[in-house]
């Protein structure tokens, strides 16, 4: 099977610093509210992505006495930090400052510019999530991305996706904010803008914390893995029935585990070279199977 794949987590890095370095910019030179909490929002995003490939550079520590499976499940910590950091760095200092203009009531200057930075922004964080987007539909071209958001075990991936897409709605957010101060002359709009980006990344954030733990206590592997796993064994001729059978989402590897009725062999070897054939040929089909672990049994009545 092959390794994670950091694509789609450079392709945002480098969108990130891109979009962090024109709101700053766009930000003091505006005085804009909004700009300033998409500005750190895109400064934050930078520093998920780096935790990110750190935990996949993580995630593929080999086996060791102290973790026998190896590091594989390591980079769903590094998600679940990223989304902590995303709501906290992103969404709640984005609602601290959009309340404090709100209070204070600054002028917001030169909103052209704000408007220009926001619009490249857009066109760069819509290029970082093309990079998400392919690397999903490579794997599942089928799946809706609410499905595939529900159903992944790829926890970098799916943090990406989910920074992708609150951004691009806060970009939204955040232009027409400046838009509407812009045309009235009310900075309230700018606060209500900033709030506004803050209470998305907030819920975004919470929806990906919410899978990503789901990931950390232990997962099955995928409906569709799970489901042709078990087809396939119960297709074997060896294999009288199946009695239970778990699957348990490791990283991008899965453990097996099959509790199987098995026909009649004339010796204890004879039996064990037949689950050593089922274990071979369930891995060949598999990649992903990094272990089996199969009780040959009878069902309790």
């Amino acid at each position: 099977m092959k390794e994670e794949s950091p694509k789609a987590i450079i392709y945002a890095l480098a969108a990130n610093f891109g979009i962090a370095v024109c709101k700053f910019a766009a930000a003091s030179f505006t005085g804009s509210g909004s700009m300033f909490a998409e500005a750190i929002h895109s400064t934050a995003d930078c520093g998920n992505q780096l935790l990110l490939l750190f935990g996949l550079r993580q995630a593929r520590r080999p086996a060791s006495p102290l973790h026998p499976m190896g590091g594989g499940r390591e980079i769903n910590f590094y998600s679940l930090l990223v989304a902590l950091l995303l709501f906290f760095v992103g969404g709640a200092f984005s609602v601290y400052e959009g309340v404090h203009r709100l209070v204070a009531r600054e002028p917001l200057q030169y909103a052209y510019v704000a408007l220009v930075v926001l619009g490249v922004s857009v066109v760069l964080e819509a290029f970082s999530l093309w990079g998400a987007m392919r690397e999903i539909r490579k794997v599942h071209p089928e799946k809706s991305l609410w499905r595939w958001f529900r159903e992944t075990r790829e926890s970098e991936l799916l943090v990406v996706a989910g920074e992708d897409i609150a951004a691009l709605a806060g970009l939204g957010m955040a232009f027409v904010a400046v838009l509407l101060t812009l045309v009235t002359g009310n900075p309230v709009y700018d606060a209500l803008g900033s709030i506004a980006v803050g209470l998305l990344l907030m819920v975004i954030a919470g929806l990906v914390a919410r899978e990503v733990k789901s990931m950390i206590v232990g997962e099955s592997a995928s409906p569709e893995v799970r489901r042709a796993i078990e087809a396939h064994l119960r297709a074997r001729g060896e294999i009288r029935s199946i009695i239970n059978m778990i699957t348990l989402q490791w990283g991008r590897h899965v453990v097996v585990a099959v509790q199987a009725e098995m026909i009649d062999y004339a010796s204890g070897r004879a039996l064990v070279d037949a689950i050593n054939v089922i274990e071979a040929d369930l891995q060949a089909a598999f990649p992903q199977v990094r272990w089996v672990f199969f009780e040959p049994d009878v069902p309790r009545v």
